[in-house]
């Protein structure tokens, strides 16, 4: 199963009853939107107890058409990577 942003928002409507189900939707959009931002500038998003979003610069470099066997260079790019914390990596661990 997937969690959605539509899930996100009916799980923040349903656990603070004081939020309109817009005021829940604006939450979760404002806070998707502060987290896109922050990562396109380049800054890390640290979200403690969950895990760490980091942006890292690849260098071109060359590659191979995996159909045809061709060879041809990969453009550099910056990735996104997440680094979970401790106590999510624990948790996710021992639920098995």
């Amino acid at each position: 199963m997937t969690l959605t942003k539509a899930d996100l928002v009916q799980q923040v409507y349903k656990n603070h009853p004081n939020l309109t189900k817009s005021q829940s939707t604006d939450s979760v959009e404002t806070f998707l939107s502060l987290s896109k931002s922050s990562l396109i500038t380049g800054e890390d998003l640290l979200l403690s107890g969950f895990g760490k979003f980091n942006i890292k610069d690849k260098k071109s470099r060359r590659g191979r058409n995996p159909q045809t066997g061709s060879e041809l260079t990969l453009d550099a790019r910056r990735v996104v990577t997440f680094k979970p914390s401790g106590i999510l990596r624990s948790r996710i661990n021992n639920s098995k």
